[in-house]
């Protein structure tokens, strides 16, 4: 058996990650057909490493297979989105209720505060990618505090479904963000750990809020409107 190349389990990964937010937005949708040679032509690749990510989707309950028509999306729930991002708040809360304990608070608070600083002024300047990084940033010196690599490795997995296009060009969203890392960052330095979860878990729930809004806005779900 073959080991595929590190090329193409970048370039698998790439296209299950794209994939898998455009299901997330919205961009794909229940029924749809996301056909091998139309899909590989779209990304510049061959068709296996867009096959491996298809498979990988289907391990997820996102896509399902069909025999000589490709892969066909499958239906993604308001409750399905309730679940992603109970998760993510429940993996988060735990991490940063650790930190709480962690030894050199004072410095990575002081790190984290830097961090804040740089994603206010991405959010002022109208820098999403800029955004984007500082919020990685932000919540792996959490992670880093919380010295919790098992915990740490199912946020990074469930964080995949997190769709960041929805929110980085929303300007009232990152300043609610950066508000809310701010209190975060007082919470920590007084080790309220229950603050420190209903923080994290209101954060989630807005970003929650936030998707089903915008898929709401599509007319993702046969209920809902279209803008």
């Amino acid at each position: 058996m073959s080991v595929p190349s590190a090329r193409r389990r970048q370039i698998t990964e790439v296209v299950a990650d794209d994939l898998r937010i455009q299901i997330m937005t919205g961009r794909l949708r229940s029924g749809d057909f996301v056909r091998l040679d139309e899909t590989a032509i779209a990304y510049g690749c061959s068709v296996t490493p867009v096959r491996e990510a298809l498979v990988t989707l289907r391990g997820e309950g996102l896509v399902r297979s069909s025999r000589h028509r490709g892969f066909i999306v499958e239906a993604l729930t308001k409750r399905d989105v309730a679940d992603i991002f109970w998760i993510q708040a429940e993996l988060s809360a735990r991490l940063a209720t650790q930190a709480a304990d962690s030894d050199d608070i004072p410095d990575r608070l002081t790190e984290l505060t830097a961090i804040v600083d740089t994603i206010e002024t991405a959010v002022e300047a109208g820098e999403p990618d800029d955004v984007i990084a500082g919020e990685f940033a932000f919540h792996r010196t959490i992670n880093i505090m919380a010295d919790s690599k098992k915990v740490a490795w199912f946020l990074t997995a469930a964080s995949r479904y997190s769709p960041y296009d929805v929110y980085v060009h929303d300007r009232a969203w990152g300043e609610s963000a950066v508000a809310s890392h701010r209190r975060l960052i007082n919470l920590l330095a007084d080790r309220d750990k229950a603050g420190i979860a209903d923080e994290i878990r209101t954060q989630f729930g807005n970003a929650r809020d936030r998707l089903v809004e915008h898929l709401e806005s599509v007319g993702f779900w046969p209920d809902s409107p279209s803008a």
